[in-house]
Formats: C-alpha cells, structure tokens, sequence
C-alpha cells in the first residue's frame, strides 16, 4: 500500500496555518469580499507566519521551507479567503520566487528581505487587453535610451497593484519577435511614469487590489530582471509555480464548500429527518470529497516536482485544471444542497461559488491547460 504522509514539520506548519486561518483570516473574509478594499492588516499578520517568503531561503529572510508546505498553506489560507491566498500566492510565486530565481544580488537583497517580513508587497504585470492566453503578444515596450530603457504601455488587472512596493513589468525589445524579444524590469511603484487607474472590481476574489497601470517611465540598466529578451521565459517559469498556488488556493475554497455542505445536510430537516440521510445529498457530497482528493494528489505531484525540476509545467497545469474544476464542483453542489440558504447574498457558499470560477480563468484558463497537457501527452505518444 502507498501512504502519502505529510513530515512532521509539515504537519506542524499546516497545522500552524489552519489556527492563522481560523482565528485571523476567516473573521475578516466577508468584510474583504463586502468592501473590496485591499486586506493590509491581514497581509501584515501573515508576515510573522512566514507566509510572504514561504519558499526564499533564509539567507534571505524567507521560511525556506518545500513547496508542499506552501501548497498546504495557501489551500489552509483560502478555506478562509480566496482572496488573501491568491495575494499571497502573487507575491509569493509570481515575485519574490522569480526575484530568487532570476535576480543579481543587489536586487535581492534590495527586495526579498521586504518581501518575506510584509515591509513590501509585489505585484506582476503581464497580462493586457490584447495580451491574455496569447500572453507573448506584449504591446508595452522597452526602448533602450540613455543608461537603461523607456518602457511605454499599459497593464491590465494587476493583482496588489493597490498596495504593491514593486512590480515586475514585462516588455517587448524586439518588436515583432514576440516572446524571443520580451525582457523583465523589476520597478519600484513610487517610479516617476506609473499611474495606477481605477481599482478594477469583479465577481469575486474581491479585495485583491487589481489595478490597471499605465506607464510611462524610464528605469536603469540594472532594472532589468534575468537577462534581456528572456524575459517571457522567466514569466513561464514563476507562472509553474503560480498554477501550484491556484490549485491550492481552489482546494481550499472547494474544502470549504465541501465543509459548509456537510453541516448543512446535518442540520437540515425535510419529512423528518436530516437531508443527510438521502441518498441524493450523500452522492453529491461524496463526488465533492472525492474530486477534491483526487486533485489534491495531483497539486501534492506538481509541489513536488516543483522542488525537484526545472520544468513542472505539465504538472502544474494538471494540477490546476483539476483542482480548480474539482473547487467549481464543489461550490456548485454546496450551493444545491444548501438551496435558498446558500443562494442569499452573503452566505458563506454565495462567496464561494463567485470566488472559485476565478481559478478557471486567472494565471492561464482551463483550456490553456488543456492545451499544454495535450501538448506534452501527444508528443510523449
């Protein structure tokens, strides 16, 4: 028999986690998804967690600690609020992993110190209106000028760009040449040139300090993250990590859907006894348990590819697709059993059901993933 069991330091993380979750995060989750104001203080109690430099070595101020510990932490964190787990999963994954990666010593240690103790938020600017799924085709660029580069354009849904100290912009230098001609600069957000425009505000996650960025800046030679024109292939590699960190993050949300069910059907009484005695209940509630298991194998595979290889891509993308059509499930079962009491505005479930359907869509949608699995299965064949 194969027994997948967790170590004891990782148990005891995750079990420190789901007490911050409980007892910090979850107070403040429906207030976060009423207001939509960025969750700082949140963000800031997270810090002394180890929550902001999950993965960064020490030397650097972060936990240092595996990649299955920070899946274990965000679908901890996200049972809670998909929002802090998916801001977390930004600033961990998608900047202070790549700053890791890819940064000369000064940049690391100018920002992943901040980064780890909460000092400073990051934020990753990609996406544009012409420049989702097709995330190669960059219309801002970068044109070298006197000691570095003048980069003009603008970004679109840049998740902590409410509250982020610093952003990583991806920009054309070679026009035309799509993804071989993109460079990475690591930006300041006080840079003379950025304007952050109107919060935008959506279903769910709501809270996430998504703010579009027009810019018109210049930045210096030693702005330039990883080397130039490589820089699409940077944001491949933190976009691995990102996909293990949704994949938890909808875990967590379907973990929670799956949670309020289960108290629901037992408290419920229609002809005299608990809903959870029918059969109908029993079979939705035992599909939700078992997607989410089933998925949770697959993001504990790609964490674990993640510390062992380069390339966790394919993992990745599998576990994504599943754990986030497995949490889409789980909500939308919990919202049937739950019925009128789970389809009120402000019901735990109502916020679940908006918050899932974002994993299918941000960080590569589902038939993105699709798309790279196929890939990789087929030329395998």
């Amino acid at each position: 028999m194969m027994l997948f069991d967790l170590t004891n330091e990782q148990a005891s993380f995750k079990q420190s986690i789901e007490q911050f979750a409980r007892e910090v995060v979850a107070p403040r989750a429906a207030a976060i998804d009423e207001s939509g104001e960025f969750p700082a203080d949140v963000m800031r109690a997270a810090a002394p967690q180890g929550l902001l430099g999950v993965t960064i070595p020490g030397a650097w101020g972060g936990a240092g600690r595996d990649y299955l510990s920070y899946a274990l932490a965000l679908e901890a964190i996200a049972t809670a609020s998909a929002t802090v787990a998916v801001s977390l999963s930004v600033t961990n994954s998608l900047v202070a992993e790549l700053i890791a990666h890819a940064g000369r010593e000064e940049q690391r240690d100018r920002w992943l110190r901040r980064l780890a103790s909460g000092a400073s938020i990051g934020a990753f600017a990609l996406s544009e209106p012409d420049a989702g799924t097709d995330a190669a085709n960059q219309k801002t660029t970068a044109v070298k000028s006197s000691g570095g580069y003048r980069i003009t354009g603008r970004k679109v849904w840049v998740a902590n760009a409410e509250a982020a100290a610093v952003v990583i912009v991806f920009a054309s230098t070679r026009p035309g040449f799509r993804g071989e001609g993109v460079t990475a600069f690591l930006v300041p957000m006080d840079a003379p040139g950025i304007t952050r425009t109107a919060r935008a505000d959506s279903l769910g996650v709501r809270g996430l300090g998504c703010m579009d960025l027009e810019l018109d800046i210049h930045v210096g030679d030693d702005h330039v993250l990883g080397e130039v024109d490589r820089g699409f292939g940077l944001a491949m590699w933190a976009l691995q990590g990102g996909r293990v960190a949704i994949a938890a993050q909808a875990l967590g949300i379907g973990q929670a859907a799956l949670g309020e069910a289960i108290a629901h059907a037992g408290q419920r009484e229609q002809f005299g006894q608990p809903i959870a005695n029918y059969q109908a209940i029993q079979w939705m509630i035992a599909d939700m348990a078992t997607e989410l298991d089933a998925a949770r194998l697959l993001t504990w595979k790609a964490a674990a590819a993640r510390d062992l290889q380069q390339d966790c891509a394919f993992e990745a993308s599998m576990a994504k697709l599943a754990a986030a059509e497995a949490g889409h499930k789980a909500a939308d079962k919990a919202m049937q059993i739950l019925a009128s009491a789970g389809y009120r505005r402000g019901s735990v479930v109502e916020r679940l059901f908006r918050d899932v359907r974002a994993t299918e869509i941000y960080q590569g949608t589902s038939e993105a993933q699709r798309m790279i699995i196929a890939a990789r299965v087929l030329a395998d064949a």
